[in-house]
């Protein structure tokens, strides 16, 4: 079914990548709905273009024409159904979120956590987005069509947009603290790794100073006559680690 449509709508509407939006006439209205759509593991972006006329018309993509949905329940019925399913991956992510949380207090942090936090948080961000246009879209639509569509099943509908919206913040926050505190105890292992590496480079420096002084190929050094003169270089080397050790010693116990 074709309309005589003002061209910039019209133009509007055909583009799948258009943010969501509602714009009214005097002869219709559009209501464009840009959500996300969660197949599997994968959130993607689907486009909804509504033309309010006589009766709602919903812009069909393949045929790049207009067909016709019903009046505002049905229009309640499409976007419900969509919505509710928004909202059940969105649980589903704070489950998943969940998980990784106890395992990062249970300090059993797998290898892919990094990969597994920004595909959450890049889909997270996706939704978000979608979600506060949309809202924001609806409520327009909502406060234009006050005495047509004010009633408990609309009222429900913003209600479950808002929760996503919300949901989807909450889980935003969530997964920064985890970051925050993964950074931390990825720091907290990285200290004592440099920790240890410090204290065997004070342990092996008088090791290797004495061992490089007396493998000088100069005349003149000292012990090299003794029959005793290694065991007595070796006892030099452990007396000047002795200062080293209570350093040491004295860094672990502050």
């Amino acid at each position: 079914m074709k309309f005589d449509l003002n061209r910039y709508l019209l133009d509007d509407i055909e583009n799948k990548d258009h943010p969501s939006d509602f714009e009214a006439t005097k002869e219709y209205s559009i209501l464009i709905l840009r959500l996300p759509y969660i197949k599997g593991d994968e959130v993607r972006v689907v486009s909804y273009a509504f033309l309010i006329k006589d009766k709602v018309y919903i812009f069909d993509r393949k045929t790049q024409e207009f067909e016709v949905l019903g009046d505002f329940l049905d229009l309640h019925r499409f976007l419900d159904v969509r919505v509710d399913k928004i909202l059940a991956k969105i649980n589903k992510f704070h489950i998943q979120i969940a998980k990784m949380e106890d395992d990062l207090y249970e300090d059993v942090i797998d290898k892919s956590f990094a990969n597994e936090w920004l595909k959450l948080k890049k889909d997270l961000v996706l939704i978000e987005r979608l979600m506060g246009h949309a809202l924001i879209a609806f409520e327009r639509f909502l406060k234009f069509y006050k005495s047509e569509v004010d009633n408990f099943e609309f009222k429900d509908l913003k209600e479950h947009f808002e929760r996503a919206y919300r949901f989807t913040k909450t889980a935003i926050e969530k997964l920064d603290y985890l970051y925050e505190f993964y950074r931390a105890k990825q720091d907290e292992k990285m200290n004592k790794i440099m920790f240890v590496l410090t204290l065997l480079s004070g342990i092996f420096l008088p090791l290797t100073l004495v061992t490089g002084f007396f493998g000088m190929n100069t005349g003149g050094l000292p012990l090299t006559d003794d029959p005793y003169g290694t065991l007595k270089a070796v006892i030099i080397a452990f007396a000047l680690d002795i200062p080293i050790f209570l350093i040491l010693w004295k860094m672990m116990k502050s």
